[in-house]
């Protein structure tokens, strides 16, 4: 958008006069304007652009001259073809950032190479097939490329009709005062004694109207049917979230597993679990100290090996150079792995028997060379402080921060586990206060439950009954429901909200995001004022100072210092709509992008929109309108289409510098190498750079694009010329969009709404109709004749019963398709699926057995036991592993593995933690509820997550393995598969994490 503000910078005045009365920015500000806004993928809003207008003088900066407009044109249109030249040149030879979705995916989900020939690529992302997105990327990205495919099959043949009927009607004939440039084609240049060419605008205007509600309704339909396909098909309907509910304001007398069993069990299929949110307390602050610690080990550990190569190789130099220098030969072996007198490094020696037990790495890097870190002063502070705190061995603190959370949440678990057994066959609550929001004070239990529950049916059709049913006989109980949720798209820290507090932070959330969009301007305009030093300078003598300032140190406040800090204030914008939306008590991050999308939509066309329109008419006739006031309705229905030529520059710079900048990538190219170098120092950080594809974020990413569709609506007939243009950037972007998603950008699963950012694109698209509908009946009633009378009172009178009949569309579409929108119909009941059988009931079974077989019969420690065979996995209904998996047990080249875990004892204390006498249990002794039979999906992950797995590298030097056996015997879960370490300390993989499965 920053290059839009340059070509209104460039302005006819500023070049044919050399800016002899004022100065003007120069071009090279507003280029680097330009490259700070990250498009096409721009998150960022424009609200800047009427400062930046008003700093650069209100004649410029309200109308584009016809040779700032050919400027814009010939300046975008060079962008784009370098760019794009780049792209190809360079696209052969970097597969991982242009088309990584042919190789990381699993095989099902990967892209075929885009084409063998290096310049006919793009002939094949045009014969690319865009319904490969849905299966192989996913619903959100298959409805956005949709959206685009819609809104060029919408554009087009409005294009060439209204620049075959509107560009003659307005540009022949416009009499002694018509306008010039590209004026001569708006709206305001028809002549006084012309009126009746109006007729042209109201027939068009109804005609593209109409046109516009065929197309949404057929997308509407198409959307309905292709979404309630995705819903019933198995790889989808066969999860567990597919089946799952989530509840929340569930009151005290259903804060039962048992009493929501019951209450769900008369819809078909009854319940196959629930799982009640509970107050964990700390486990979920242990679970984050335990992923901190793991995630510092790995870092040390690979720290350490490579301090060791690099240790070794400098000895080898320096013996080799002792050598050289005594005249003798080096007869050391050349391999790196090798003592002095020949044995392997790893076998011990006399000297180390001598000395007692010295480890390998002991052996390798001194004490004082190994990886250390200070710890914070105080325990509440989330980090250290430089030269303050205890100072420790990274290493041997990671294994005792692991190993004493992990007993923590062993033990933690378990007391959970009792207090799920002890209400899972519980009958409602009895209390004196059925319908309250909190579960009785008075419970005995460690974790006792919150408002909130998971209920998994086991009829997908179930789920989607009991969504819709009405639950509760109280206001709030129970009243919001929310079907298909993934475990890792849950916000967790939002599930015990009182449904009156979430009401109320609802209505201060908007009212804030209201407040934003008004003052926002604040800090813009102080920006944009910041960006003319010379004009300050040059007007307020007590900033004449700022102009004795050496012209390097002028040149850096004006022309870099606001950019940067209007990318800073603009990427804050995202970040603190997202809080105000979480702030709500959204229970799902998806849901947080919906309601950004919407709140970002509205800032976008509020301040990137209207304010610009109506400042920029309004103030380039404010003389006239002072000094004539009897004319302003002629004066406004002249100046007002005169703001559409703004835009024009916009559509040219998103159509023609932002696709070809989508398609180069430069930003990703840069970043994945600097990444590497910088903080590709461990396997996991090198997989996540080389193997983790990259995704959108689609509440900024829809607002972006609907904007385009509000202003090309809005002025499609008062200013015809931006038809084309539009046309033209909405088919590069489908271009553009369809091979990102194919070939490069990765939709998220997790994050899947199926689709539900499209219907919400539809109702931003009503908005550019209203807005159409409202500035042509204005400006109809606003336009007279020679006589000074009103000479368009018909077709206004007109435009009301279309903003009627437009209105009237709108809600037989929300009433039409909003209820098919979320949830499946019962005419497809005989079409749903079922939960899949859990995989982890005979797991759990042949666990029981094998833990028997090693129990000792003692009441002591716990034994640990050691296997070297494959590992178990424990996979829910979900397909995704959630118990503690052995990852060197899966690698059949590697040292031999070790599953640590520990036999279940029974506790005496059982029926004190609060279980009833008489309860039934389907195991002797208690267990996690991570150990325990049946699915976990809906759990808490701090409460069933599995220990990481601590991935190292081989090195030459056998310390990763010795690390490994010392790691294993702390019992700390650890695997050297696919990841080795050269003889220079370069880490690099040959496969995924050894705890994670590619599906």
């Amino acid at each position: 958008m920053e290059s839009l503000v340059q070509a209104h910078f460039v302005t006819a005045s500023s070049i044919d006069r050399g800016c002899q009365t004022r100065r003007q920015p120069f071009l090279h500000r507003s280029y680097l304007l330009a490259l700070v806004a990250p498009f096409p993928h721009s998150r960022l809003p424009y609200p800047h652009l009427t400062t930046l207008m008003a700093t650069s003088g209100v004649a410029d900066a309200t109308s584009a001259s016809t040779s700032t407009f050919v400027t814009a044109l010939v300046f975008n249109a060079a962008v784009f073809g370098i760019e794009l030249g780049i792209f190809t040149l360079v696209r052969p030879f970097f597969p991982a950032i242009y088309q990584p979705r042919t190789y990381i995916p699993a095989k099902g989900r990967r892209a075929a190479d885009l084409t063998k020939s290096a310049f006919l690529w793009p002939l094949a992302v045009f014969n690319a097939d865009h319904h490969d997105i849905r299966t192989k990327t996913g619903m959100d990205a298959y409805f956005f490329v949709r959206f685009l495919r819609m809104m060029t099959r919408i554009l087009v043949p409005i294009w060439l009709i209204s620049w075959a009927v509107l560009l003659p009607v307005t540009s022949v004939n416009p009499g002694p005062n018509g306008l010039d440039g590209l004026d001569r084609f708006t709206f305001g240049n028809v002549a006084a004694n012309q009126q009746s060419r109006y007729a042209a605008h109201i027939i068009l205007a109804w005609f593209f109207t109409v046109w516009i509600w065929w197309n949404i309704r057929y997308e509407m339909k198409h959307f309905v049917t292709t979404r309630q396909k995705w819903l019933i098909e198995p790889e989808n309907a066969g999860s567990a979230m597919a089946s799952t509910v989530l509840i929340t304001g569930v009151p005290r007398h259903y804060l039962t597993e048992a009493a929501l069993t019951n209450l769900f069990s008369h819809l078909p299929g009854g319940v196959r679990k629930v799982w009640l949110n509970r107050d964990l307390k700390d486990m979920p602050d242990v679970h984050e100290r335990r992923l901190k610690a793991a995630k510092k080990l790995e870092s040390a550990e690979t720290n350490l090996l490579n301090t060791a190569v690099k240790l070794h190789n400098k000895k080898l130099k320096a013996e080799g150079k002792a050598a050289k220098k005594s005249g003798t030969s080096n007869k050391r072996p050349s391999t790196d792995s090798v003592n002095n007198d020949g044995r392997p490094l790893t076998e011990p020696s006399i000297v180390d028997a001598e000395q007692g037990d010295v480890t390998l790495a002991e052996k390798l890097v001194p004490k004082n060379k190994r990886p250390s870190h200070r710890l914070p002063v105080a325990s509440w502070m989330p980090f250290s402080l430089p030269l303050m705190g205890q100072k420790v061995d990274t290493i041997e603190w990671a294994r005792q921060e692991l190993t004493e959370t992990n007993q923590a949440l062993r033990e933690a678990r378990r007391q959970l586990s009792r207090d799920v057994m002890a209400t899972s066959n519980l009958p409602e609550a009895n209390s004196n206060h059925p319908d309250a929001f909190k579960a009785d004070a008075g419970t005995s239990q460690m974790y006792p439950p919150l408002n909130s529950a998971f209920v998994l049916f086991n009829k997908q059709i179930a789920a989607h009954m009991a969504a819709q049913v009405l639950t509760h006989h109280m206001p709030y109980r129970m009243a919001t429901k929310s079907v298909g949720v993934a475990p890792e798209d849950v916000v967790w820290s939002n599930l015990n909200m009182n449904p009156y507090e979430a009401r109320v932070r609802t209505a201060v959330s908007w009212a804030i995001t209201i407040g934003l969009i008004i003052v926002w301007a604040i800090p813009v305009a102080f920006i944009g004022v910041v960006s003319n030093v010379h004009s300050l300078c040059a007007t307020y003598s007590w900033l004449a100072w700022l102009c004795k300032l050496p012209p390097v140190i002028v040149g850096i406040i004006s022309g870099i210092l606001p950019p940067a800090l209007l990318a800073v204030l603009n990427m804050l914008l995202p970040i603190i709509l997202r809080l105000l939306a979480r702030f709500e008590g959204v229970t799902q991050r998806t849901k947080i992008e919906l309601s950004l999308m919407s709140r970002y939509f509205l800032f976008q066309v509020i301040n990137s929109f209207l304010v610009v329109t109506l400042s920029s008419g309004i103030i380039a006739a404010l003389p006239d309108l002072v000094n004539n006031p009897a004319s302003i309705p002629s004066l406004l229905a002249k100046n007002l289409p005169k703001a559409s030529n703004f835009f024009l520059t916009y559509i040219i710079l998103q159509g023609l510098s932002g696709t070809a900048g989508g398609f180069l990538q430069v930003v990703p190219l840069v970043l994945y190498y600097v990444k590497l170098f910088i903080l590709g120092s461990t396997p996991r950080s090198i997989y996540g750079i080389k193997y983790t594809l990259r995704s959108v974020a689609w509440g900024t990413l829809f607002p972006t694009i609907t904007l385009l569709v509000v202003i090309t609506i809005a002025y499609g007939i008062i200013s015809p010329i931006i038809n084309g243009l539009s046309a033209v950037t909405f088919f590069f972007f489908y271009m553009m969009y369809k091979y990102l998603f194919i070939w490069q950008l990765d939709g998220q699963k997790t994050g899947e709404t199926g689709g539900l950012f499209f219907p919400r694109a539809i109702q931003q698209l009503f908005v550019g109709m209203y807005l159409q509908q409202i500035c042509l009946a204005a400006l109809f009633f606003l336009a007279q004749d020679e006589n000074k009378k009103p000479s368009a009172i018909p077709e206004g009178a007109l435009m009301i019963v279309l903003i009627v009949f437009t209105a009237f569309f709108h809600i037989v579409i929300n009433n039409s398709y909003g209820p098919l929108t979320h949830y499946l119909p019962l005419t497809l009941s005989d079409m749903t699926h079922g939960v899949a059988p859990d995989p982890n009931v005979a797991a759990a079974a042949r666990e029981l057995e094998d833990d028997a077989s090693f129990k000792d019969g003692k009441t002591g420690n716990p034994e640990k036991r050691a296997s070297t065979g494959s590992a178990r996995k424990r996979i829910s209904p979900a397909g995704t592993v959630d118990s503690d998996t052995s990852a060197t047990g899966r690698n059949a080249k590697g040292p031999a593995s070790f599953e640590l875990t520990e036999p279940v004892r029974r506790d005496s204390r059982d029926s004190a933690n609060g279980e009833r006498p008489g309860v039934e249990r389907q195991v002797s002794s208690i267990r996690g509820v991570d150990e325990d039979v049946g699915p976990k999906d809906f759990y808490h992950p701090a409460s069933v997550e599995p220990q990481p797995t601590i991935w190292l590298p081989r090195d030459p030097l056998g310390l990763g393995e010795a690390e490994e056996r010392s790691l294993a015997a702390a019992g700390i879960k650890v695997s050297t598969r696919d990841a080795h370490m050269d003889g220079k300390g370069h880490v690099d993989i040959a496969g995924p994490p050894p705890d994670v499965i590619i599906a």
